[in-house]
């Protein structure tokens, strides 16, 4: 017989927690993300964690009922918690399933041969954009490739420059008299001036004034719309730039921007359950099931996704096609991309309470109601909960008000396994897109303006202004965002102030606090971890928003010597860097580059075997160079996290930022 041995409560925790990473090590050996039921498994079994540890939080962590401040503080901080737990079942009861339907597109492609193929107005919507940004998406949409479609540009500025511009390029030009209702208003004025004056178009694409599409978003698209019953059809956004969190850490080579997880993972899954919704651009809609339900609504400020809404109660459907068609800017600058998410979440605090919300009287179905309520759930609860962390471990070191009382042996079996048990599912359906420290950052940085949003749509969702997400403009410089530094700085130095006294004063030394005070520690140290990297990101470093090539490929050089085989190592819209050839600095050359032609350059910065090229390209060839950089290959930027490589990334900047 095998003697019993006795483990430590220290060395049982620690058991646990690697009998999780063993069973984690093993589940991309065994389980498949593409099979239903191994996603329920491991969803399941995070629903399980998850109880597991809110009954140990309810049962053994809070103060005692009573009119204490411990008492407060413990039980306010379980409900901001027991919320926010409530998102993450929601949200992974959505995961648990997924679908694909690229197979279908392939399938139905050309379905309405031999028939005429059905028309399709695509519409750009635009309102303050530079014209380099809007050049390269009407380039794109006159590329597309599809035997049946018009382009349409709805101008909200009237300028007159972009009247001149779409007239050259035999664009359909549409400005309206005033912006009443934003984005929708200005699409609503163009439908009904289409529906007057005819003939209607079958379907409209929907293209952001900053998003180009590939030359098959049409064919792929419309093949999904066979089925009369399908109102929507939506794709996902990708961006050739980076988003400011990658761009100031220097992740934009090994870690994915924000948007893919929703875009690549959770919307395929919302499709899977019937409510994958509209996100604005890149989407095709039905004209018939459009014009049914009287347009575009304006009761929100995103209209996008009320227009799900709207289709559905009309008795249509929305279907989502996981596959890049398209490519956009995304926001350069933090205040953008903060503005933009602040947006988002008071427009869905506006739709929860219309007649489009989960409790009105509508013809929605019982899923649809589920996906309002786990939109909600998620902006009302993750955010609040960020601030939350922040600021109840203050409390301890100043006021010794203990919010959790627990050792630490416990902290690592109940939160510890559930965490790490979490972050093996999602990083294993993911691809590993949630990387502990970036993704807590990219929601502590909208914490306030997004719980703000919350509370103001909710309690008061009438008459809230449309705000554009600005793009292009000068990014050359260094950018520090002080009000966002000093909101987290003063956390910052709150926190590391409460952490000296707690350690050196005997007046704050709280003794009585047992392990909970390690606990605390513990958790203090990681908050300090993510706002002295939240506040690295809040300096924005300068950027140029180029699309590049760097896979290499054969190119003729002519030169006053004749002809030479090089190689093209880097490709811009400006610039081209070769090997393969020596030349002197500011001589004239000129390369032949497949699919664009002989353009003229400038020899710049020249090396023993090759040089830097100024590309002089001609107007015809400027089109060409937009249309392979925009509208063909696979998805930009990058889509999988590559850690070795992140980590050397956040390494590098880090060290940088200290200089």
């Amino acid at each position: 017989m095998f003697p019993v041995i006795y483990l430590s409560d220290t060395i049982s925790s620690i058991v646990q927690l690697n009998l999780v990473l063993a069973f984690g090590m093993l589940v991309p050996l065994l389980l498949s993300r593409e099979k239903t039921w191994h996603r329920a498994l491991l969803f399941a079994a995070c629903a399980v964690l998850t109880a597991r540890y809110l009954y140990w939080r309810a049962a053994y962590t809070l103060a005692p009922l009573d009119l204490t401040l411990d008492c407060l503080a413990s039980w306010s901080f379980f409900a901001i918690e027991c919320s926010a737990c409530l998102s993450s079942l929601s949200a992974f009861l959505i995961l648990s399933r997924h679908r694909d339907r690229r197979q279908e597109a392939s399938r139905q492609q050309d379905w309405w041969e031999p028939e005429p193929a059905p028309r399709v107005a695509v519409l750009i919507p635009t309102y303050n954009e530079e014209r380099d940004i809007l050049e390269r998406t009407i380039v794109g949409a006159l590329a597309l490739d599809y035997p049946d479609f018009s382009v349409h540009v709805l101008d909200d500025s009237g300028r007159d420059w972009l009247k001149n511009y779409c007239a050259s390029r035999g664009v359909t030009y549409v400005r309206r008299p005033e912006n009443t209702g934003a984005k929708a208003g200005n699409m609503n004025h163009a439908l009904r001036q289409m529906a007057a004056e005819g003939p209607e178009p079958t379907f409209i694409a929907v293209l952001d004034a900053d998003f180009v599409p590939h030359s098959n978003f049409l064919k792929r698209t419309v093949a999904l719309l066979k089925d009369d019953k399908v109102g929507l059809v939506q794709t996902p956004q990708h961006f050739f730039n980076a988003d400011p969190i990658q761009h100031n850490l220097g992740l934009s080579r090994s870690y994915p921007d924000e948007q893919r997880f929703f875009f690549d993972y959770l919307q395929p899954s919302r499709d899977a359950w019937g409510i994958a919704y509209c996100c604005g651009t890149s989407s095709v809609i039905r004209w018939s099931a459009l014009k049914e339900i009287g347009w575009f609504s304006t009761e929100s400020v995103t209209e996008d996704f009320l227009l799900t809404l709207c289709l559905k109660d009309a008795g249509y459907t929305s279907v989502y096609l996981n596959e890049a068609l398209s490519e956009g800017l995304a926001p350069e600058g933090l205040k953008e991309y903060i503005s933009q998410r602040a947006r988002w979440c008071l427009g869905m605090m506006q739709i929860a309470r219309s007649r489009f919300g989960p409790f009105s009287q509508n013809r929605l179905h019982l899923a649809d109601r589920w996906s309002v309520i786990d939109s909600v759930l998620y902006w009302t609860t993750n955010f609040p909960f960020r601030i939350a962390i922040l600021v109840y471990p203050l409390l301890y070191w100043y006021f010794n008000i203990m919010v959790v009382d627990a050792t630490l042996q416990e902290v690592l079996r109940y939160f510890g396994t559930y965490y790490l048990w979490i972050l093996i599912t999602l990083n294993f359906v993911s691809g590993g897109l949630v990387v502990p420290v970036v993704n807590d950052i990219s929601q502590l940085l909208g914490a306030v303006p997004i719980t703000r949003a919350a509370i103001t749509g909710l309690f008061f969702p009438k008459g809230h202004p449309f705000s554009v997400t600005a793009k292009g403009g000068d990014r050359s410089r260094v950018v520090i965002q002080w009000r966002l530094i000093t909101l987290f700085g003063t956390f910052f130095v709150l926190t590391v102030a409460g952490l000296l006294l707690g350690i050196v004063s005997d007046y704050f030394a709280y003794n009585d606090a047992g392990d909970g005070k390690i606990v605390v520690m513990f958790w203090t140290f990681y908050n300090l971890i993510v706002l002295g990297v939240t506040m690295i990101v809040c300096v924005e470093l300068p950027r140029r928003e180029i699309h590049f090539q760097d896979k290499p490929e054969r190119a003729i050089l002519h030169t006053d010597k004749g002809r030479t085989r090089v190689w093209i190592i880097d490709l811009t819209q400006n610039s081209v860097r070769i090997r393969g050839a020596a030349m002197h600095d500011d001589a004239p050359v000129k390369i032949e580059i497949e699919g664009v032609g002989i353009v003229n350059a400038i020899v710049t910065l020249p090396s023993d075997d090759g040089a830097r090229l100024l590309l002089e390209p001609k107007p015809e060839q400027h089109e060409a160079l937009l249309r392979r950089f925009y509208t063909t290959g696979e998805a930009p930027g990058v889509t999988k996290t590559r850690y070795r490589a992140l980590l050397g990334d956040l390494a590098k900047r880090l060290s940088a930022s200290h200089r």
